[in-house]
């Protein structure tokens, strides 16, 4: 009796594997269409509230801290628990998402996250404030590594990069934006405009999540064969209906465990294992300078260098503007330099600025606004696109969990580097902190150098069988 069911079981996964096979040709050679910038559109609106909500407190803090009167272990913590609570959402939405499918894990986390901006207003000091930003960041964590699964299960290999980039520059720019709001309100209203303005724009792109489509590619990955023809064949009339000739579908060959059931410790075999740890050593190393650096820096002008409010939050909005050109350049060139080529570059660049803030002693704002902005705009290429590199090196039935796991080490390295900036300028002073995220990013561009695979102009399937 074994011999004929491991027959129709061998059977069924060869016959899945082709099926797969032929709609993954049909959307690979699939024109960028109006639906697929409406979905761009609609996922980067609810990423742009992400950022802006991940960043809100970085410009509420200034007069926050002195209204509370916080010391630097205080306002480290309430930083950091955001970031804490985004390890909790991206391991287990990550995972959700496998199970349940892309946007309903989309939604709820849209819900969460907006839900806590509300609570945020009602915080009455550190405790609360940290709780209420700890289950904030288990939605906001969930969101973005979901959210880049599925826009990658979109798009065709020529046109994966920019496409993506071109959305996750969204994500930079809502940094940036919360350092205008920050600017323009905090000063006037208080701090809790800060919370006030991330809530109505983020339940806007609610209602939205229902007029967008399933991902094909996991609709195919779980045996919903059905559904996933029916996503294809509405892109292709509608790429028709716009007016483009659609080419013949090149079919290659789809390994069957493509279509195959697993579960997170694939993460740590074969091809993957390696793919795992050097990504998350590029999420830590990106994201403990970056963040440790956006989110301190507003504060450190006030309490450091005495600058008032408006300047101080002036100068932290400098350093988010200039991330979001070098993300813009990044978008437009990454598909033309490769992943591997370009986190090398910017890694080893990135000491350079930090160092000669080390040099100098960075015993002016003028010095720290100047070359840590120079830093952060460098490594915000990274961290930026790193969404766009996680979701290739995995296949689909591994892609949301592992980014997802990858992501988890961003938000831990996100957690540890306000902890660290506050500890430094504590008992060292601040020109120790230069040289730690100096070092940090020397061993980013070595692990890129040694263990990063180029994945540039390569097919999903290919790449990740």
């Amino acid at each position: 009796m074994r011999e004929p069911n491991n027959t129709k079981t061998m059977a069924g996964g060869a016959n899945a594997a082709r099926i797969n096979a032929e709609l993954v040709a049909r959307l690979e050679r699939l024109p960028l269409t109006r639906r697929l910038t409406v979905i761009r559109v609609v996922i980067g609106s609810a990423t742009f509230f992400d950022a802006y909500t991940v960043l809100a407190i970085a410009f509420a803090m200034p007069q926050l801290s002195s209204e509370w009167h916080l010391n630097a272990g205080e306002i480290g913590m309430i930083l950091s628990a955001g970031y804490v609570g985004q390890i909790f959402g991206s391991l287990f939405f990550g995972h959700l998402a496998e199970r349940i499918g892309r946007l309903p894990v989309l939604l709820f986390t849209i819900l969460l996250f907006v839900s806590m901006d509300i609570a945020c207003l009602f915080a009455w000091g550190a405790t609360s404030m940290i709780i209420f930003r700890f289950i904030q960041g288990i939605g906001t964590g969930g969101e973005v590594p979901v959210a880049s699964a599925y826009i990658n299960e979109f798009v065709g290999a020529r046109k994966r990069g920019r496409f993506f980039l071109l959305y996750e520059v969204i994500f930079p720019v809502g940094l940036m934006f919360a350092g205008i709001a920050g600017y323009f309100l905090v000063p006037v209203v208080g701090w809790k405009a800060m919370f006030i303005v991330g809530i109505v724009p983020a339940l806007l792109t609610i209602p939205m999540r229902w007029l967008m489509p399933e991902s094909p590619r996991w609709l195919a990955s779980r045996g919903h064969v059905h559904k996933a023809e029916t996503v294809v064949s509405m892109l292709e009339k509608e790429a028709v209906k716009a007016g483009h000739t659609l080419s013949e579908p090149v079919v290659r060959s789809v390994d069957p465990k493509a279509t195959a059931r697993t579960d997170w410790r694939e993460l740590f075999s074969g091809i993957y294992k390696k793919r795992t740890f050097m990504i998350w050593m590029l999420w830590i190393c990106v994201y403990m300078v970056n963040n440790g650096l956006v989110t301190w820096l507003p504060t450190l002008y006030k309490q450091t260098f005495n600058l008032p409010l408006q300047t101080s939050l002036a100068y932290g909005w400098v350093t988010s503007a200039v991330g979001v050109v070098a993300s813009v350049l990044c978008a437009l060139l990454i598909d033309r330099v490769g992943r591997k080529r370009w986190y090398t570059f910017a890694f080893l660049a990135a000491t350079v600025p930090l160092v000669i803030l080390t040099a100098l002693g960075a015993v002016s704002a003028t010095q720290v606004v100047v070359f840590a902005s120079i830093a952060y705009a460098i490594l915000q290429t990274i961290s930026f696109s790193l969404y766009l590199y996680s979701a290739e090196l995995y296949p689909t039935r591994l892609r949301a969990i592992g980014t997802g796991f990858g992501s988890a080490w961003l938000r831990a390295g996100s957690a540890i580097g306000p902890i660290l900036v506050g500890w430094i300028v504590d008992n060292y002073g601040i020109s120790l902190v230069f040289t730690v995220f100096a070092a940090v990013a020397l061993i980013g561009g070595l692990v890129t150098i040694f263990f990063a695979i180029e994945t540039k102009g390569r097919v999903l399937e290919e790449l990740s069988p």
